[in-house]
């Protein structure tokens, strides 16, 4: 269905010495802007990929943030399934799970641990979701905590859109019982390589955070946060309300071309909203922000061209990153974002300023 070309280019990692190389899947509508379209069928292929494995059990579905938090969200939703997504970001009155991932720039993942709590008898299954998994050590990681905690009597899957694990990996994953799905295998040996094949250098953006051009702002309520634990059926039908809200508040029309811009691991809700978008005829694309640093280049083969550093809109002590923008007819910012960080705001407008006039802010509360 789908080949290594379609699913795979590589990107060098700045100033990583454990990996020096990223996967960049041109179809996930994180780094790279996406037709919407284009990254539901590859999250539904893989939803259907589970359901056929496993229709029959209780699942609660883990998406990996910030990268795998869109393909997670949209399995749980394609297959009514329970859902909780790995965080980075702090969660007032709650207690956590503290698990690592260790060649990533920000090492600490966590899950809100009472949630897990309420739901780990009702389950048959925990299915981890991943954009790619090559190693499979971050999971192992989770899955040892989660047996410690809760017994061995749970059983495990990972299902993800490449899978680079060799056969080492796989042979402690068989030994462990822990299933592994996938949309495509492949081979990682030579993306350290390609990592470091010389190219010329990209542009580097740095986006001022004082102040920034005027945009409309439109806070809507109804917010649900896969941080938590959510079931499926309840987050589509919160992001089909927020949608309707956008559609109301702004209005499209067939052929406008459009870009919505989530932020670090709050990305299904803007894929969502563009997805909708697309299917009222607007040209339609997405991606959002990210805590991953990466080298651009300006060669044609090379994913990344431009890289605009900003300040996060959740701490304003966190660098995060948006890359490749480019011109729209109109662009909207989808955040949860509370508000109180406006050299995140500001920083994020004035790289998308750069390239385009009529910027949107849309808080969902």
């Amino acid at each position: 269905m789908y080949s290594e070309n379609d699913l795979v280019t590589v990107g060098k990692r700045e100033n990583n010495k454990k990996r020096n190389y990223l996967v960049v899947n041109p179809l996930q509508g994180k780094h790279i802007p996406v037709r919407p379209g284009r990254a539901f069928r590859l999250f539904d292929a893989l939803a259907d990929r589970i359901r056929a494995e496993y229709g029959e059990e209780r699942l609660l579905l883990i998406g990996f943030a910030e990268t795998a938090t869109a393909i997670g969200a949209e399995a749980a939703v394609r297959l009514g399934a329970r859902y909780i997504q790995t965080t980075r970001e702090e969660i007032p009155g709650v207690s956590y799970l503290f698990f690592s991932e260790s060649h990533s720039h920000a090492t600490e993942q966590k899950l809100v641990k009472d949630d897990i709590d309420r739901v780990i008898g009702e389950i048959d299954r925990v299915v981890f979701i991943e954009d790619e998994v090559t190693t499979g050590n971050t999971i192992l990681n989770i899955v040892n905590v989660l047996e410690e905690l809760y017994g061995k009597s749970l059983k495990f899957a990972v299902a993800s859109l490449l899978n680079g694990m060799e056969k080492e990996h796989l042979e402690i994953y068989e030994k462990r019982g822990i299933h592994t799905l996938c949309i495509l295998k492949t081979a990682h040996e030579k993306y350290a390589a390609l990592a470091e094949r010389p190219q010329a250098p990209g542009i580097y953006e740095e986006c001022g955070f004082s102040d920034c051009p005027s945009v409309r702002e439109v806070e809507i309520s109804g917010k649900m946060d896969a941080r938590r634990l959510v079931h499926g059926l309840d987050y589509g039908k919160a992001c089909e309300f927020l949608w309707s809200e956008i559609e109301t508040a702004f209005g499209f029309e067939a052929g406008e071309r459009v870009l919505v811009a989530g932020t670090e691991e709050f990305m299904y809700p803007a894929l969502f909203a563009a997805k909708r978008m697309e299917e009222k005829g607007v040209l339609a694309w997405s991606h959002s922000t990210t805590r991953s640093p990466i080298m651009v280049f300006e060669d044609e083969s090379y994913p990344l061209k431009t890289r605009y550093k900003l300040k996060s809109l959740y701490d304003k002590d966190r660098t995060t990153y948006l890359y490749n923008i480019e011109s729209y007819d109109r662009v909207f910012i989808i955040t949860d974002a509370a508000g109180g960080e406006e050299e995140g705001k500001n920083s994020l407008v004035n790289a998308i300023a750069r390239k385009n006039d009529d910027i949107n802010l849309i808080r969902w509360c």
